[in-house]
């Protein structure tokens, strides 16, 4: 099946709002379409031309948003001076509801990768009017967990990397919160203090991939770099800005799945993905009745592989004739 034709949007703007952030938005396929939304992950990774692919242009009308701080959105992470006190999940949820009104939508399907998928399953729990659907993968509910996985569980599967990792923040901070250690170090007046932390946390991203090629170009780029460390570390470091009851294995999106009963969603889950040590996917799947999981074999964290591309395609042109 694999992705539909490369298309460009036919509108796109940046959207004020408020706390001195502008938000990048772009709409493309069909202006009178079944609209959808895109959410990107990390966070902080921005938006990325081939989501627009994901769905038919003939029968979508698709949006595609940076989030704070990302992508074309303005300020970027990256900017020292950037505050980010002003990103956090409730300022996102709170832009999508603006974009949303903004566009003259009434309802949309929510389609999200890896922190993206947390936040649509968040903004579906809070807005649950507003969305028709979820299309999700590389999913993550953004429990304490989850994050203590990815920290720190893994290190016994990459050691050497883990220890290198370890070493980068300071001796007496090495066996506490290591996304909160990382974000200290990305939030100091020394660039170069910056500089290394953003290095070593993306080392550590690449590190964790499921299979060689272990390399990620675009953490090449210093200012992307810097950009998703500083806003991953950020989310990562106060349990995603979710509130009280967030830490552990039931975070607050697993707690609140009761309210997803009424809207239709698939779950696109590689079976190497590392979230599945946690058993997150299944859990969400079990305790949500209008979901469908699929499981794709030897695929990891990536929205972009043959076998995933495949399914979540075939949601959202099934999506579509529900109108």
């Amino acid at each position: 099946m694999g992705l539909y034709p490369e298309i460009e949007p036919y509108d796109q703007g940046m959207l004020d709002v408020g706390d001195g952030n502008r938000v990048h938005w772009e709409v493309c396929g069909n202006p009178r379409g079944k609209p959808a939304v895109m959410l990107h992950g990390g966070p902080g990774s921005g938006a990325s031309a081939h989501f627009r692919r994901y769905f038919d242009p003939a029968a979508y009308r698709i949006v595609l948003l940076d989030q704070r701080g990302a992508g074309r959105s303005t300020p970027h992470a990256s900017a020292y001076e950037t505050d980010m006190s002003v990103n956090t999940t409730g300022h996102l949820l709170a832009d999508l509801e603006l974009l949303r009104r903004h566009l003259g939508i009434e309802r949309w399907l929510v389609w999200g990768v890896s922190w993206g998928s947390v936040l649509g399953l968040r903004y579906a729990q809070t807005h649950p009017e507003a969305v028709s659907e979820l299309v999700l993968t590389a999913v993550a509910t953004g429990a304490g967990a989850e994050v203590a996985l990815l920290t720190r569980g893994l290190g016994n599967l990459f050691p050497e990397a883990f220890e290198k990792f370890r070493a980068g923040v300071p001796e007496d901070e090495r066996d506490g919160n290591l996304a909160a250690a990382y974000n200290r170090l990305l939030e100091s007046p020394d660039p170069e203090v910056r500089a290394r932390a953003a290095r070593a946390w993306t080392d550590w991203e690449t590190a964790m991939l499921p299979a060689p090629p272990r390399s990620v170009p675009r953490y090449e780029d210093p200012v992307f770099r810097m950009g998703f460390a500083r806003t991953v570390t950020h989310y990562w470091g106060d349990d995603h800005f979710l509130g009280e009851g967030n830490e552990g294995t039931e975070g607050v999106v697993l707690r609140d799945a009761h309210r997803l009963k009424d809207i239709p969603g698939t779950l696109v889950q590689g079976s190497l993905d590392p979230g599945n040590l946690l058993g997150t996917v299944w859990r969400l799947h079990h305790a949500w009745p209008g979901s469908e999981l699929i499981v794709v074999d030897e695929v990891g964290h990536n929205a972009g592989a043959p076998g995933i591309v495949d399914e979540l395609v075939a949601a959202t042109d099934r999506y579509a004739a529900r109108g």
